[in-house]
């Protein structure tokens, strides 16, 4: 066997259910940042003799509103577009926010230990026992509603799954003889836990926000469809679903098709994160 057939790695296989659900990621994400391409109107322009325009497909449909339209007129392609956009940004800067909040709170638990430590877990046994939801409806019904507040209210979410993570897998680590060996050489803290400890679980660290992200998006949807997430003129997934209950009967298309949006891209996050779980997370083997 020849050198070159030693090193060569194998080849990752990546089930079909999971490839379809990287290329439906992969079309979100295109949408986002190619929105002009995918919007054939303004997303708020108003047309009231178009009003509750079929989709393309029913009768009566029409090319230059593929998706029809709302009671206002308003195009639902152009509007379900800025809505990915929308609600994939609140969701990513959320899981993002509540990443970097979590694991800096795991590992100063791990680094200091004793009160600071017992403080963290009973914050995190807290956040772990209040349901995330009542939290979120108090601080929008009493802080207001806005853009800003509504992202961090987002990285609130789940921050206490990465800080127990972050404070085991540190508290582990630091047992192993890579970090002792650091550490009697006198590396400082901040050396030891960034440059070597944090390394190395962030690959669970990273598995869990693939978890994490498909939750948030759904979050973010039951506090738009309550109205009290994304307001108008701006709109979201969720923002959309909750005004098209309203049609259901006679314009089925408003509610049902970001519905079915958020459903699949939330399933595929879920199938992705399985995946990258098993392939990354030692713990799961």
């Amino acid at each position: 066997m020849s050198d070159l057939d030693l090193t060569q790695r194998p080849k990752i296989k990546v089930p079909p259910i999971v490839g379809l659900s990287f290329a439906w990621l992969i079309l979100m994400v295109l949408i986002s940042l190619t929105l002009d391409l995918w919007q054939p109107h303004d997303f708020q322009a108003m047309n009231l003799r178009a009003r509750f325009a079929p989709p393309v497909w029913m009768e009566g449909g029409s090319w230059s509103h593929i998706f029809g339209t709302d009671n206002l007129g308003r195009d639902v392609l152009s509007r379900l577009v800025v809505s990915i956009r929308i609600s994939l940004l609140v969701a990513l800067l959320g899981t993002v926010i509540g990443a970097v909040l979590g694991t800096l709170i795991g590992l100063l638990a791990a680094r200091f230990g004793g009160f600071i430590d017992d403080l963290v877990m009973i914050g995190i046994d807290y956040q772990a026992a209040l349901p995330f939801m009542i939290l979120a409806l108090a601080v929008v019904a009493f802080a207001g509603n806005s853009l800003t507040l509504f992202i961090l209210l987002m990285g609130l979410y789940g921050w206490e799954r990465y800080a127990r993570i972050a404070r085991g897998l540190a508290l582990s680590a630091m047992t192993q003889g890579y970090a002792v060996a650091v550490k009697t050489l006198g590396a400082s803290p901040l050396r030891i836990y960034g440059r070597h400890i944090l390394p190395n679980i962030a690959n669970a660290l990273i598995v869990n926000m693939t978890l994490n992200f498909p939750q948030t998006i759904m979050l973010e949807t039951s506090l738009s469809f309550l109205g009290l997430g994304i307001q108008p003129p701006m709109t979201s997934l969720g923002n959309m679903v909750g005004f098209g209950r309203d049609f259901l009967l006679n314009a089925w298309w408003l509610a049902t098709i970001p519905a079915l949006v958020i459903f699949v891209t939330t399933l595929a996050f879920a199938l992705v994160g399985d995946w990258v779980r098993d392939r990354l997370d030692p713990t799961s083997r």
